[in-house]
């Protein structure tokens, strides 16, 4: 019963465009402000200096990228793979962050939402997270614009 839910080409197209709708939304606010991003990141204190920018400026756009590309139903299991690895490392950064005792912003949606770091992120990423192994798992092929072999 569930594997029928699960796999349900209506329930796959959902997740497909919710999924990729918010890298989508995420990679914009991110694009749009990159110096804002770069400060996001660089509050976590996690990655070396030198790295930041390369980062802000990299990120946004494989977000972007992956999550139209989800959206249009192209590669979803591969894309699926990209933004679920990111949400990984995502949730690890804000429990590390946490655990640190650090009171920041997450820098999700760049610096449009503003939203902090917390327990409420965290799970908002694990639902994204388990959302992207359901595409892996099940594929999403209804109203794809190319079909592939």
């Amino acid at each position: 019963m569930m594997k029928q839910i699960l796999s349900n080409k209506y329930f796959l197209f959902t997740i497909r465009i919710i999924l990729g709708g918010v890298f989508v939304f995420a990679a914009f606010s991110k694009v749009s402000d990159p110096e804002g991003f770069a400060r996001a990141i660089a509050n976590y204190r996690l990655l070396p200096i030198f790295s930041i920018n390369i980062i802000a400026l990299v990120l946004p756009w494989i977000e972007l990228c992956a999550g139209v590309l989800l959206i249009f139903g192209i590669s979803v299991k591969e894309n699926s793979i990209i933004l679920s690895g990111l949400l990984v490392v995502f949730v690890i950064a804000i429990v590390i962050s946490l655990a640190r005792g650090l009171n920041i912003n997450c820098g999700c949606f760049g610096t449009v939402a503003g939203t902090k770091i917390g327990i409420q992120k965290i799970i908002e990423n694990i639902g994204l997270f388990i959302a992207g192994l359901i595409l892996i798992r099940f594929d999403s092929t209804f109203f794809t614009f190319f079909k592939q072999n």
